[in-house]
């Protein structure tokens, strides 16, 4: 590691070009860092499901070993960590270990601390305060980052409900979210007590609630990095919700588009400038690296409302870590490492935030997340394999090549498809199929799925072949987790 200050992209980039430090991503699939390993020497990816059968150099995942059921992505991390194939790994590449993680708690600080690693996040108590949706609002209000207008309040009933909205003057078009929880899964959209009695058990009980009223908006995404010398910010995304061709999850992302016109000039300044000051009171909370905001963009005014923070790298970094401004200068996770290296380090941070807000920096991309939508459970005698797909000028899709580069994409007619059901594995309601990654936009101005993107879809999901499940076998089968992987 070099010893003096680093001044400029150049010396950043070949700062990580000559890293002797192993780093690890340890996760369900490397998904949320695809691509980092380019950019940084000696960084492994550790991976419970192999989405590339063996094909990935940098990608290592140990043999199933028998361990509960998964009740998390932290779970999966520390069967991980407790892998005597992924321990010996560790020890055989030496040196001082590095580990960054898409989710993780105290138990996988524990662990880490076991292998002499170095988690290089803040520490799971103070993410876990920030991931809480009431202290996000707190932390908006004290940032001048305005929220959707809202009160914070336990329920107990409908009828309490409305006497605490009519006291916030919010109205009876509610929508309600709580503390923690997966996107779709915990959000609640109140209009009628039918509404109430069908979440009540998800809602009465559980503590200080965010109350909201419900606005005509549309989803955006931005993510940051906290860094000492001020916050990074990356390009304002639109996001995939609810589209029931990919998500049974009403309000469940599903997916992003990246691309240099994605609102209007004025919405992604004051996005950009909403990101940068939530960032510097993070900095003031004590938190540091990369972050990610979801803001509502309301139809019919344009006003910007603060949705949620995700104190982490998110189902979205890949677009960032892939758009064009990162290919130019460097990927935003690379400045989280370079926070974490202890290495000394000057940046114009104003000039690179200025340069990242050209829009000739950005080219279009989108993702879709393809889950299994329809209310079954079976087991997959095929899956689509991991790589560049093609779509025939009938509309049909076929695999091309195998690839574990997004650039691979050449144009509009092809794809690459990461798969992460394989065959033999359970498919039921919500499982993740895999992440399709096309050049340009899969929705129309409306933000609705464009036609091409409904193609796309129906026929990766078309590539998958399942057999019955065994009625002996119903029992396990259901009792599948159905967490966030990604």
């Amino acid at each position: 590691m070099s010893k003096r200050d680093l001044k400029n992209i150049s010396e950043i980039r070949r700062f990580f070009h000559r890293n002797e430090d192993p780093i690890y991503f340890i996760s369900a699939t490397n998904f949320n860092l695809l691509g980092i390993d380019e950019w940084c020497k000696n960084f492994k990816y550790i991976c419970y499901i192999d989405c590339y059968d063996g094909r990935h150099p940098n990608v290592f995942c140990p043999s199933e070993q028998p361990h509960a059921e998964f009740q998390s992505i932290e779970d999966i991390n520390n069967y991980l960590l407790q892998h005597k194939e992924v321990i010996d790994l560790v020890k055989r590449r030496g040196g001082k270990p590095k580990f960054v993680f898409l989710m993780f708690d105290e138990e996988t600080e524990r662990l880490a601390k076991e292998l002499g690693a170095d988690v290089w996040f803040p520490k799971a108590k103070l993410r876990t305060k920030m991931d809480n949706k009431i202290e996000t609002v707190r932390v908006g209000n004290k940032a001048g980052v305005p929220s959707v207008p809202n009160t914070l309040a336990e329920v107990k009933s409908y009828e309490d409900l409305k006497k605490t909205c009519d006291k916030a003057g919010l109205g009876h078009d509610l929508v309600l979210q709580s503390a923690f929880g997966d996107s779709g899964h915990t959000t609640f959209f109140i209009k009628s007590e039918a509404d109430f009695r069908r979440h009540e058990h998800e809602i009465v009980g559980e503590g200080e609630i965010k109350i909201m009223k419900r606005i005509d908006c549309r989803g955006s995404a931005i993510e940051a990095c906290a860094t000492s010398q001020g916050t990074i910010v990356g390009p304002l995304m639109t996001e995939l919700v609810g589209f029931k061709e990919l998500t049974p999850y009403r309000g469940g992302w599903c997916g992003n588009e990246i691309f240099s016109t994605a609102f209007s000039p004025k919405v992604r300044q004051k996005a950009r400038d909403l990101t940068f000051k939530f960032g510097e009171q993070l900095r003031k909370e004590g938190y540091r690296g990369y972050f990610e905001l979801d803001f509502l963009i309301d139809k019919k005014t344009g006003d910007i409302w603060l949705g949620e923070l995700n104190p982490r790298i998110t189902g979205a970094s890949s677009m960032t870590n892939h758009a064009a401004f990162a290919h130019a200068d460097a990927p935003l996770f690379l400045f989280h490492l370079l926070e974490f290296s202890k290495a000394k380090f000057k940046l114009d941070v104003d000039e690179l935030n200025a340069r990242w807000a050209d829009p000739d920096m950005i080219d279009g991309w989108s993702q879709m997340v393809v889950k299994h939508t329809e209310d079954t459970v079976d087991i997959l005698s095929h899956a689509p394999q991991t790589g560049i797909y093609k779509m025939l000028e009938d509309g049909r899709v076929v695999f091309d090549r195998f690839d574990y580069h997004r650039r691979a994409v050449e144009s509009e007619n092809e794809a690459f498809f990461l798969r992460i059901l394989k065959p033999g594995d359970y498919r039921y309601e919500g499982a993740d199929l895999g992440i399709l990654v096309t050049r340009g936009r899969s929705m129309t101005n409306g933000f609705q799925l464009n036609e091409r993107a409904k193609r796309w879809i129906h026929g990766i999901k078309s590539a998958f072949s399942a057999n019955p499940l065994p009625v002996a076998e119903a029992g396990p089968a259901l009792a599948e987790p159905a967490f966030k992987i990604m």
